[in-house]
């Protein structure tokens, strides 16, 4: 028989936004409940240094994430390790079925799930995911110590995992179908300097090819986006890093979305369609896609669903 236990707010993730929304839902004394999901911590975990978060000059994502789940726990905020498989909206009490087999149920929830990286859809890719395809520099870069690499993108996830990649690859090959980037300024810069790094402008990764037995991959075949011309590319390790779709599929058929999957809210709030369901972070966000941003709005989701539940009672 499967456990239920019911609570005013439940926070369904555990990036900045599920964690500092605990942090206010807690001081509210609101006795929250956060489940934090396939992936604790949220992207930030995948992430090594962080220069952009206020207070820190530079900051390791795991360790700032780490120091905010401690924060949340210190504060009171009952923090669960797993994971919410169907959500029900449609009436109050709102209704959270686990991997686990808990069920919670809520008064309000408040919705920081974020996102997840893109792939770009290929089989080949799909067949060496894990075997040499990746989507985390930090995760898998250390395995390729004096190899070749190439890096699929042009946005800072890009720029960063590229730059990443260079203290243990012997060259990066950063592959755009544009010819310019979309990373900020002061990261094109490190990318120019850094004598590792070639960029391969218009063009797309068409195939990636390797060994069957053991798995591995050897290359990438691209395509030039203009003249129609194939290149190969040797390498050992391809890096997807083509940015990142919102993890909105709990809601997919609740909740208004926008732009490919964002979770819609009022202007200037993080309420909802649906009143007492709140979204905060990546999952809603289009625009910024920061951490402090993220943070911001966990807070303002805390605070909405204070004033909610109050005017409930």
């Amino acid at each position: 028989m499967s456990d239920t236990r019911h609570t005013k707010v439940l926070i369904i993730g555990s990036g900045p936004a599920g964690y500092t929304a605990g942090v206010y839902a807690s001081r509210a004394m609101l006795e929250p409940v956060l489940i934090q999901g396939m992936e604790p911590g949220g992207q930030l975990t995948t992430t090594t240094e962080v220069e952009n978060w206020p207070g820190d000059t530079e900051v390791q994502g795991p360790d700032l994430m780490v120091r905010m789940e401690a924060h949340a726990k210190a504060m009171g905020c009952d923090i669960v390790n797993d994971l919410v498989t169907s959500l029900d909206l449609s009436k109050r009490p709102f209704t959270a079925q686990t991997d686990s087999g808990t069920v919670y149920t809520a008064d309000a929830v408040i919705l920081c799930t974020g996102a997840r990286a893109k792939w770009l859809g290929l089989d080949t890719e799909e067949k060496f995911k894990g075997f040499g395809v990746s989507a985390c520099a930090t995760c898998d870069g250390f395995f390729y110590r004096g190899m070749e690499i190439v890096v699929v993108g042009g946005g800072n996830t890009a720029v960063e995992e590229a730059l990443f990649l260079t203290n243990f690859a012997s060259k990066v090959t950063l592959v755009h179908r544009r010819d310019e980037l979309r990373a900020e300024k002061i990261l094109i810069n490190r990318l120019e300097k850094n004598p590792k790094i070639e960029t391969l402008w218009f063009n797309e990764v068409q195939e990636v090819y390797g060994t069957d037995s053991p798995l591995g991959v050897e290359g990438v075949k691209v395509k030039h986006t203009k003249t129609g011309e194939i290149t190969d590319i040797p390498a050992k390790g391809v890096f997807i890093a083509i940015g990142h779709a919102p993890a909105s599929e709990l809601v997919k058929d609740q909740l208004e979305l926008h732009s490919g999957g964002y979770v819609s809210v009022e202007a200037g709030s993080t309420r909802t369609a649906i009143p007492g369901v709140f979204a905060a972070g990546d999952l809603t966000d289009h625009t910024y896609r920061q951490a402090v941003t993220s943070a911001g709005m966990g807070c303002m989701a805390a605070l909405d669903a204070e004033k909610f539940i109050a005017e409930q009672e």
